[in-house]
């Protein structure tokens, strides 16, 4: 299954110098802008018309062709006729002919298109991961410095650092906390797989509560269970009348008005595979007709599961494993045509499925993104994962991983968000014992909402050198809704990149340990982009503002600003020591010098213990006197330069 095909054994030998190519002209002619033709291009690519035609398409004729021009390296003939073949890819394509989508996205590179050559590399690692086209797409996609797990922050570093800092920053990241939905929902057996209706006042989830016995043996059956928001209270949750059965029941959505529902049903004898989608409806009293099978156009002989209705009820999103998929499962759409039917069921594309699992598709209620699980997309933090992709002109884009804060180190699907976009449920178990799930909630945070895209970019440089600063932790604060931000690493080239909700108010901190913390309050009005340069601190630091009246040892108002930019820096860098050195000029009785200077040092210790609750622990003052002159006195300048207070920056 994973044998390369030998038909291209000749074009791949081509492929060593790609790089060398000249662009080609275009297989189609655009008249507008560069940014639309790109968008036009990956309309026209990524439609894939044979998908729901041919399980794979193939043509001796045209395959020869290609091949000729690539030995010939005649890029003219090349390109246009290669984009045309990848461009009418059936599903097995994607697999068997893995190595033409690499090809493909080296040449439109060529032509500086590195949109359509991103979207195809990963095209290429989603549908195969072993072999020369796959260990190549990965080198490719390097020089765009991608989102990767590891550009973002450990969560426990991250949040030890927003505990450590909590009781002098007025401002700092909020903290997510999961809430246990309560022993009204959950139960002591397996709750998970909840939904909500469009006004969020009813839940719907799958329970394992309501056991089954046969014989001498009591089985697990797994039934839908109802709760009703009162009040912001949920009630405690009843079993769905007329639905339930001795078969299992579970993955329910409701259509906008509530009339009608949707669910899966296992090992039912009207079933037509493993597990088959079913409706019913509401009739004037309230109460659920027989459910009925949506039928064999919609359900296989296999798994058919997880059903989510979009907000006008007219396309019914699910996930199955039927043969003929990209994966192990695959997420399908049905749609309702002209005279109201579902018309048989069709797979999404190569875009949102993988070579592995795509489970638990959600519509959102009130805009056009689609959310799924995953183990199978690029940026994976683990297991299975939350994505969410947007659609436009019928085209669904690349999927965003919705960051480490939703997603943690276990698995996360069966899976809500509210209408509101506020809260997200699903299950999660405390003991790793996934036969005993709990439904939770969860402040939805800004990686997975909705309207969060658009784009804040930045870069911060050593303003000495030029050159980036690439060690640091960039964090984003939502002044407005106070929304969660996952923070990120700078990249290696100083970057950093977030997508937030326009017309809100941010606050944009920077920190690290090679230079003093940046804030910077701003307002989203559209993309926007910080370009920051700094100094770098070095291992002994002085600060003009830190002059001490002639004779004294008392603070004075101007040197705050300076000691707080001190406090900031250990407070960001917890494993940092701090010695704070006194010096005076050579004036005066050295003794009375040298413990004006201890006094000197002292009062900026205080200062920091008691004002920015650094640990006494980590802060070492003393003073020298007039021992330890940098230039010798010979005015009344050289005296100033000597009468100072450096501060020596000690990492464990």
């Amino acid at each position: 299954m994973r044998r390369l095909l030998l038909l291209y054994s000749a074009v791949l030998t081509c492929t060593v110098s790609l790089a060398q190519i000249k662009p080609a002209q275009s297989p189609f002619t655009l008249q507008d802008t560069a940014k639309s033709a790109v968008s036009a291009k990956m309309l026209d690519l990524f439609s894939f018309p044979n998908l729901h035609k041919l399980p794979y398409y193939q043509h001796q004729r045209k395959l020869q062709s290609i091949r000729k021009a690539a030995q010939a390296k005649d890029t003219a003939k090349w390109y246009p006729q290669l984009y045309q073949y990848v461009r009418n890819f059936g599903v097995q394509n994607f697999f068997k002919d893995n190595q033409l989508l690499w090809q493909l996205a080296k040449l439109e590179e060529a032509q500086n298109d590195t949109v359509a050559a991103v979207g195809l590399y990963k095209l290429v690692l989603k549908h195969y991961t072993d072999g020369l086209a796959a260990k190549m797409a990965r080198k490719n996609l390097e020089q765009f410095q991608l989102e990767q797990k590891e550009d973002y922050v450990p969560l426990e570093y991250y949040y030890e650092l927003v505990e450590y800092r909590k009781e002098i920053d007025t401002l700092r990241p909020p903290r997510g906390v999961y809430l246990n939905m309560g022993k009204g929902i959950n139960s002591a057996s397996g709750d998970y797989g909840p939904s909500l209706s469009a006004s969020n006042d009813v839940m719907l989830f799958t329970s394992k509560r309501n056991k089954l016995e046969r014989g001498f043996k009591t089985y697990d059956n797994e039934d839908l269970m109802l709760s009703q928001n009162e009040n912001g209270n949920w009630m405690d949750a009843v079993p769905l009348e007329n639905i339930n059965s001795p078969y299992n029941e579970g993955s329910a959505c409701l259509s906008a008005d509530g009339t009608t529902l949707f669910f899966s049903r296992c090992l039912a004898p009207d079933g037509l595979g493993n597990c088959d989608l079913y409706i019913a409806y509401r009739d004037n009293e309230g109460k659920w007709n027989t459910p009925l099978n949506l039928g064999a156009s919609i359900n296989s002989p296999y798994w058919d599961s997880h059903p989510s209705l979009s907000p006008g009820g007219d396309t019914l999103y699910f996930s199955s494993d039927r043969l003929g998929g990209f994966g192990l499962s695959d997420i399908y759409y049905t749609y309702k045509d002209e005279q109201t039917n579902w018309v048989p069921a069709r797979n999404i594309g190569p875009t949102i499925n993988t070579r592995g699992s795509e489970v638990s598709p959600f519509f959102h209620p009130k805009h056009q993104v689609l959310y799924f699980s995953s183990n199978g997309h690029l940026l994976n933090f683990g297991e299975y994962y939350i994505y969410k992709s947007y659609q436009e002109h019928n085209l669904w884009n690349e999927p965003k991983n919705v960051g480490p804060l939703v997603n943690g180190a276990g698995s996360e699907f069966y899976f809500t968000i509210d209408a509101l976009s506020q809260n997200l449920y699903y299950a999660r178990s405390v003991e790793n014992n996934m036969g005993n799930l709990d439904l939770y909630s969860f402040p939805l945070p800004m990686e997975a909402q909705p309207l969060a895209t658009v784009k804040i970019k930045g870069i911060l440089t050593n303003s000495e050198t030029g050159d980036p600063f690439n060690e640091g932790i960039v964090s984003v604060i939502d002044l407005d809704q106070g929304r969660e931000v996952a923070p990120k690493f700078l990249k290696k080239d100083g970057s950093f990149s977030f997508e937030l909700i326009n017309n809100n108010n941010y606050l944009l901190i920077i920190q690290g340990e090679h230079f003093f913390r940046l804030e910077e309050i701003f307002f989203l009005s559209g993309d926007q982009e910080f370009n920051f340069e700094t100094d770098p601190i070095t291992s002994r630091l002085k600060f003009q503002n830190l002059e001490f009246d002639n004779g004294k040892a008392e603070l004075k108002t101007e040197m705050y600003g300076d000691l707080n930019k001190i406090a900031d820096f250990l407070l960001d860098n917890p494993y940092t020591k701090l010695r704070i050195e006194g010096h005076t000029d050579s004036d005066g009785d050295p003794k009375l010098n040298l413990q004006l200077s201890q006094n000197r040092a002292d009062a900026i210790k205080e200062y920091l213990v008691s004002f920015s609750k650094i640990e006494d622990s980590r802060i070492e003052a003393i003073g020298y006197g007039s021992s330890r002159p940098i230039v010798e006195e010979v005015n009344d300048e050289d005296k100033t330069l000597n009468r100072r207070v450096e501060f020596n920056i000690v990492k464990e």
